[in-house]
């Protein structure tokens, strides 16, 4: 395959649309993926830049007033607190204070 006029410009049209180059060598047909990308890289095109990768942002601590309960792995992405309202001058909602306190008489036994 030879890099004409014509394929270059073609190339560089392509390019300026957004086009991968994977899509770039299927449209200008007898060219691999990796020639497309070495051409760019010789002509000087701009660089595409790489996806978006997720970013584990850090657990914020629960606002006032909200559950803190924790669910889930701290570890895992989806770790979050509860986040009801806390029952007053508890750090938990009504149904997660039933889990995290006993009554007296609950020990008792």
């Amino acid at each position: 395959m030879e890099w004409t006029e014509a394929r270059v410009v073609q190339l560089k049209r392509l390019w300026d649309e957004g086009l991968s180059a994977s899509q770039i060598a299927s449209r200008l047909g007898d060219v691999t993926r990796n020639a497309v990308i070495g051409k760019a890289h010789r002509l000087g095109l701009s660089s595409r830049p790489s996806p978006i990768k997720r970013v584990n942002h850090p657990i914020t601590a629960p606002q006032e007033r909200m559950c803190q309960w924790p669910i889930g792995n701290p570890r895992d992405p989806s770790f979050r607190f509860c986040g009801k309202a806390a029952a007053p001058d508890r750090p938990y909602c009504e149904e997660h204070c039933a889990m995290a306190y006993r009554r007296k008489s609950d020990n008792a036994a």
